[in-house]
């Protein structure tokens, strides 16, 4: 007799699928009109199917009651979205980008990430109670990085391709992918400063000598650097081996982020960097951008981690000691993610505007500034750092220094990120709430944003003018609302030999959007002198 397996593989699946299919239902309305995030809204998603409310997701069984389990899966989950994330990064920017632009991107990763972790550590360090300038440090990198997959919100969609310029766009891309692997340096030095300097000796002897020679050998040579070497010389063999595919017909697209992320990590190198230098690599002749400008596959990988990686943050996060701890009070906590959120990025941007050429304002520059959001790069570097004070052992057990790091850094590491979410997720809808509702109350007409790469745009005139009284009194006031409607003016295109009656353009003949004549709207050709000498005679009531 055939029973229900109400397994946890089978819930889990049966809730992501369903939440994907219901969002991708009405994805294009939330995002492209109400400007909403894909993270800020499976964040929730998360929350809700979590176990503080529904209890369908519960992330502690999937690991078997192991809280060190539990962060492990979440680490290894986090660096696969960014592994994927960086690699169509680095294939969404033009050829040779990162040759052609390095010196603002040396800007922004050498000054700029170190104004971000020190502004950063200081907020930390003045807002947390009885914390060490060191740990604070440590939290401060974590932090440090702009995360790739939440400035999707300003580099991709509508909003982005109306009111972002593309080199402004294509920095924050860059910026974001390379300053992701970045991160380790600054992790790194206050680690191993902790570890071998600060617990005194405490079964890890050194001293900050062998701290500085694991920071200059292991975190800038092994992690770093060698990351990145090996990024660029399998992104170069992936490109001249999909060529030579290509040309023998063997295959129509290629994928090599699995192999470059597991063999990357199996060596113990800085996957996270390898993975986006080998993106841009792999691009550098600007071939397979062009070729994959159509193709599907990058688009739902790229939604499909996005919902699935925050759904998990909003089930994984530490609702509850985010306000019962004994790190720091929830009021502080607060205070310190507004203090972080304005200081930790906007001043240095404003201050090295002058030498970004891609910023051309202090709108601009605001912009660049607001948006280096805290994401799943903080996670992952937050779970880079727990489990590293986890290893700090005496006599078998965990150190009490480092313990109280890793909570430290859990609590506000994970608390920083949410309310990035948030924030930055609702910001471009609150952002255009306030540019037109001023405007809306005052009855002033507002004129269409114009896509620059629409063949056709919308005719300004077309709003608040004679020509739509004209039509109006062309077609009786008497007009049902649903026909009235029909005839919206973005229906319209520019018409193509307009002649001009008092000081409106009247379009000779109106078309729809594609480009076929509308019978109700078209004025015949034997009534149109009279339809003239009627709009003539009442343009100027």
């Amino acid at each position: 007799m055939p029973t229900l397996a109400v397994t946890n593989f089978n819930i889990v699946a049966a809730t992501l699928g369903g939440f994907v299919t219901l969002f991708s239902l009405v994805s294009y309305l939330l995002k492209e009109h109400y400007y909403l995030s894909e993270p800020l809204i499976s964040l929730f998603a998360g929350v809700i199917f979590s176990p503080h409310a529904l209890n369908w997701i519960k992330p502690l069984e999937y690991a078997r009651g192991s809280e060190q389990g539990l962060d492990t899966i979440t680490l290894t989950f986090s660096r696969l979205v960014l592994d994927v994330q960086l690699v169509i990064a680095g294939i969404q920017l033009p050829s040779k980008y990162l040759r052609r632009q390095w010196k603002p991107l040396a800007m922004l990763l050498g000054p700029g990430m170190t104004a971000m972790w020190i502004s950063s550590s200081l907020l930390v360090w003045a807002m947390v109670p009885s914390i060490s300038f060191l740990h604070s440090l440590a939290v401060g990198a974590c932090i440090t990085p702009t995360d790739p997959v939440l400035s999707n919100s300003i580099v991709k969609g509508k909003f982005a391709d109306k009111n972002i310029p593309k080199g402004l766009q294509r920095i924050i891309i860059a910026e974001s992918g390379t300053n992701d692997g970045l991160g380790y340096p600054f992790l790194f030095f206050a680690l191993y400063l902790i570890k071998y300097v600060t617990l005194g000796g405490e079964g890890q002897p050194g001293g900050a000598g062998k701290a500085m020679g694991y920071w200059f050998g292991e975190a800038w040579g092994y992690i770093v650097i060698l990351g990145a070497i090996y990024g660029a010389v399998v992104g170069w063999g992936a490109k001249e081996l999909l060529h030579w595919a290509e040309e023998k017909k063997y295959v129509d697209r290629e994928s090599f982020l699995l192999f470059i992320a597991g063999t990357c990590s199996m060596i113990g190198s800085d996957d996270v960097l390898a993975c986006f230098i080998a993106g841009n690599v792999f691009n550098w002749d600007d071939w397979f951008r062009q070729e994959s400008q159509d193709d599907s596959l990058q688009p739902t990988i790229d939604m499909l981690l996005n919902l699935s990686i925050f759904m998990w943050y909003g089930a994984v996060a530490p609702w509850y000691a985010f306000a019962h701890n004994e790190i720091i009070p929830i009021y502080r906590l607060i205070f310190l993610a507004i203090l972080v959120l304005l200081l930790r990025r906007i001043p240095f941007v404003f201050a090295a505007q002058k030498t970004l050429p891609q910023i051309e304002d202090k709108r601009q520059a605001l912009t660049a500034g607001f948006f280096g959001p805290i994401g799943v790069s903080a996670i992952f570097y937050l779970f880079t750092t727990v489990d590293f004070c986890n290893a700090i052992t005496v006599d078998g057990v965990v150190h009490p220094d480092a313990e109280r790091l890793a909570e430290a850094t859990r609590i506000v590491v994970w608390f920083l990120c949410i309310c990035s979410v948030i924030v930055h997720g609702l910001s471009v809808p609150f952002g255009k709430l306030g540019y037109h509702l001023p405007r809306t109350l005052s009855g002033k007409p507002i004129v269409p944003e114009t896509d620059p790469d629409d063949p056709v745009p919308p005719h300004p005139v077309l709003f608040h003018n004679r020509f739509i009284r004209a039509v109006r009194r062309l077609f009786g006031k008497g007009t049902p609302k649903s026909q009235r409607e029909h005839y919206r003016p973005e229906d319209i295109t520019a018409p193509t030999e307009p002649f001009r009656i008092g000081g409106s353009i009247i379009p000779s003949e109106p078309t729809h959007q594609f480009g076929e004549p509308s019978s109700s709207m078209s004025l015949p050709h034997t009534h149109t002198a009279a339809a003239e000498t009627r709009l003539s005679n009442k343009s100027d009531d």
